[in-house]
C-alpha cells in the first residue's frame, strides 16, 4: 500500500528500527508495517550467525535506551589489566583485548566469557596458545611473547625490566599487553672462553703476545644475570686483567720455564672473584706465548750456544775418561811384561789386517822383536 513500508524479520535475524535516525525499537522475528511517509522509518537487519553487534551509535543507545539494550544485547568490557576469552559451543571464538568493549546479541548462539587478569596472570597457558594459533587470531598472537627453552638450559623472565622467575626446559608464553616482557635463555653446560692476542710487557720489559683459554659453568643463573651487567663480558675482563697482572710480575725466563704456575695463579685470582656471582671457573690455561721476531732470533742463538756448550762439556768429559783409562792400562802393562807382550801381539794383528804383503827378515823372531817394539821408559 502506498505510504506503508513492510519489513520481514526472519528467525535468524534481528532488526534495528530507526525513526527519523533515532533508535525506536529492536525487532524480533515477524512481519512489520510502518507508515513511511517522508521515509522517516528505516530498519537495519542483522544476522544472528554473527554474534557481535556493531553500530556507530551503539554507545549512545546503551546510555539512552538502557532497558531495551539490556534485553537484547550483552556488553563485554575489559579493563587495562584484562582480556576476555569468548567461547561459543565450548570452543574459543575470539579474544577481547584490554580497554575494549564488544556488544553481543543475546539471542545469538550462547557464548561463555572468561576474564583473565594479565597483571596477576602473565603466563598464557599452552592449551590456550594452541587454540589461538588454530583460530589464527593474528592480532592477539602478536601480543604474546613465546620462548622455547632447550634441554640443559634455563630462561629468565623479565617483566618491565624486573626479574620475575626462572623457566625450565619447554615452551612458555606470556601476555605483553600494557607491559614489556623479555626472556633470556642461558646455557647451563660447561662453556669455553678465549682471550686472544693480549699484548703484555713482562717484568724484564719483553713484549709478549699471549692467548688464554678458560672453561666455566654458570651455577647460579639469577645471581650471575641480575648482579652483573653481562656475566660473559665480566668474565672476559677478569681473565684479561688477571693475565696482565701475573705476566707483569714475571720475567721471560720464568714465564717460559713454568707455564703451569702461571695458569694456577690466574685461576686462583679469577675463580675466587667469579664464585661470588654464581659462576664456577673450572680451569684456565695459557695456550700460546708469542715472542717478537728479533726476540725469537736471540733466544734461538742462546739455545744454540747452550747446546754447543753442553756438547763441549760432554766431549771433554769423555776425553778425560778415555785418557784416564789409557793411563790405567799403561800402568798395568808396565807392571806386567806378559800383559805388555799380549798388547804388542794384539797391535801386530791389527796392523797385519791392513797390509797386503810383508817381507820378513830374521824369521819369526824378527817379526816379534823388530816389527812391533815398545820402548820402556
Amino acid at each position: 500500500m502506498l505510504g506503508f513500508k513492510r519489513i520481514v524479520i526472519a528467525e535468524h535475524e534481528r532488526g534495528i528500527h530507526l525513526k527519523e535516525g533515532s533508535l525506536s525499537d529492536i525487532l524480533t522475528p515477524g512481519v512489520y508495517r510502518f507508515w513511511n511517509l517522508n521515509y522517516q522509518h528505516r530498519v537495519l537487519t542483522y544476522d544472528l550467525n554473527v554474534a557481535e553487534f556493531s553500530h556507530a551509535q551503539a554507545d549512545l543507545w546503551l546510555q539512552q535506551h538502557t532497558d531495551l539494550c539490556k534485553k537484547h544485547f550483552q556488553v563485554v568490557e575489559t579493563t587495562a589489566d584484562q582480556v576476555a576469552l569468548i567461547y561459543r559451543k565450548g570452543h574459543l571464538h575470539s579474544v577481547i583485548e584490554p580497554d575494549q568493549q564488544v556488544i553481543f546479541w543475546r539471542d545469538a548462539v550462547e557464548i561463555q566469557i572468561e576474564y583473565l587478569n594479565i597483571r596477576e596472570q602473565t603466563r598464557v597457558e599452552l592449551d590456550l596458545l594452541t587454540q589461538l594459533q588454530r583460530r589464527k587470531l593474528t592480532k592477539v598472537l602478536t601480543a604474546i611473547h613465546t620462548v622455547e627453552v632447550p634441554a640443559q638450559h634455563i630462561a629468565l623472565l623479565f617483566v618491565n625490566n624486573e626479574w620475575q622467575t626462572s623457566l625450565i626446559t619447554g615452551r612458555h608464553a606470556f601476555w605483553t599487553y600494557q607491559q614489556s616482557v623479555q626472556t633470556e635463555v642461558i646455557d647451563l653446560r660447561t662453556q669455553s672462553m678465549d682471550v686472544q692476542g693480549q699484548e703484555i710487557l713482562s717484568k724484564d720489559k719483553v713484549s709478549l703476545r699471549i692467548n688464554l683459554s678458560a672453561n666455566y659453568r654458570v651455577r647460579d643463573v639469577v645471581k650471575a644475570r641480575t648482579e652483573l651487567d653481562g656475566y660473559a663480558a665480566y668474565l672476559y675482563r677478569s681473565l684479561q686483567f688477571a693475565l696482565r697482572q701475573v705476566v707483569a710480575t714475571r720475567t721471560l725466563d720464568e714465564l717460559l720455564g713454568d707455564k703451569g704456575a702461571l695458569d694456577s695463579t690466574i685461576f686462583q685470582k679469577v675463580s675466587a672473584e667469579l664464585a661470588q656471582y654464581g659462576i664456577d671457573v673450572i680451569n684456565v690455561g695459557v695456550k700460546d706465548v708469542i715472542l717478537p721476531g728479533e726476540m725469537k732470533t736471540i733466544l734461538n742463538q742462546v739455545v744454540e750456544a747452550e747446546k754447543i756448550a753442553q756438547a763441549n762439556v760432554i766431549r771433554r768429559r769423555e776425553e778425560t775418561a778415555a785418557t784416564r783409562s789409557l793411563l790405567n792400562t799403561a800402568k798395568l802393562m808396565d807392571e806386567n811384561p806378559t800383559l805388555l807382550r799380549l798388547k804388542e801381539l794384539e797391535t801386530l794383528e791389527k796392523v797385519t789386517d791392513n797390509i797386503g804383503s810383508l817381507t820378513v827378515y830374521g824369521g819369526l823372531d824378527g817379526v816379534l822383536d823388530n816389527l812391533v817394539r815398545i820402548k820402556p821408559h
